[in-house]
């Protein structure tokens, strides 16, 4: 077996990814300009962005397969009305907060059974229809960009209007013309350019409680891969991955610190001063070398 596909190992990984002219993650407490670190200007993409683009992936592609059901959707679809579908396969009674903790277990253990992202990503499903709470196998970290970035709020033009209203003509006291819109302003928001240096990390004793398999692992490096050209749109501008460095330890507990392996991955420019506008403007070093025992590099990109 790869040792990178093997779900009985730990493995910690770094991930590339660029974003150019447009937004990778608005704030929404910022009127949805690129998130920022406010003393550096670095660019942030959240762990929950991420995730969100995988788990759209996985719908898209492995969607209709019984075992790759995508628990929190972006589809309206009720949190209550898919814990209840445990209860319902199990022929169990819901009763809320009454529950009793071993049907709460059989419905958790049907949730991680059917649900890719509740395997992976975990869950808290101590809603009204209790089906318990789940701590996934993966976690990620915020990315950040190598380089400040430089948020641009950009001014648009629709040549359209939204109410009949605004194309009425009236005249003034003074005999001018007002009214009459034929278009609108709008903002959009964007940075020029920015690659992006996130972080993982899968535990396989997590793993183990909620039954990921090969094939779960396999999915999800080719997720991170992939499903950048699933989740195209006009305000994300070119978003593309750029590198995905995979720590592989032959124990469960690991070989070597996460921190220290991923110092080996090192990303500068390659004229220092200058301001990045392509992939190219960088140089990524892989130290490759004297790798901790027990320790296995997987370069997916």
């Amino acid at each position: 077996m790869t040792a990178h596909l093997n779900p009985e190992s730990r493995h910690d990984f770094v991930l590339l990814f660029d974003v150019k002219d447009g937004n990778p993650n608005g704030d929404p407490d910022g009127g949805n300009l690129p998130r920022t670190d406010p003393e550096t200007m670095q660019g942030l993409v959240t762990d929950v962005c991420l995730k969100r683009k995988v788990r759209n992936y996985i719908d898209i592609v492995y969607g209709e397969q019984e075992n790759t059901k995508i628990y929190v959707q972006d589809k309206g679809v009720a949190l209550n009305d898919m814990n209840a579908r445990a209860y319902a396969d199990l022929e169990i009674k819901s009763t809320g907060t009454k529950q009793k903790r071993e049907e709460v277990n059989q419905a958790r253990a049907w949730m991680c059974k059917n649900f890719y992202d509740i395997r992976m990503f975990g869950a808290v499903m101590s809603t009204k229809v209790n089906c318990g709470q789940v701590r996934g196998a993966i976690q990620l970290t915020f990315s950040r960009s190598i380089d400040p970035i430089m948020p641009l709020d950009v001014a648009i033009t629709r040549v359209a209007i939204t109410d009949p209203k605004d194309a009425e003509v009236s005249v003034g006291s003074d005999g001018k013309a007002e009214g009459g819109k034929t278009s609108t302003i709008g903002r959009k928001a964007m940075i020029p350019y920015g690659l992006y240096q996130g972080h993982g990390f899968y535990s396989p004793h997590l793993a183990a409680q909620t039954g990921v398999t090969q094939e779960d692992l396999a999915l999800f490096w080719e997720a991170l891969i992939k499903m950048w050209d699933f989740d195209r749109s006009a305000s994300r501008g070119m978003m593309a991955p750029r590198g995905l460095y995979i720590f592989s330890h032959e124990s469960k507990l690991g070989n070597a610190p996460a921190h220290k392996l991923f110092e080996r991955v090192q990303v500068k420019l390659e004229k220092e001063g200058t301001v990045p506008r392509q992939f190219s403007d960088y140089e990524v070093i892989v130290n490759e070398a004297d790798l901790p025992t027990g320790v296995h590099l997987t370069k997916l990109i």
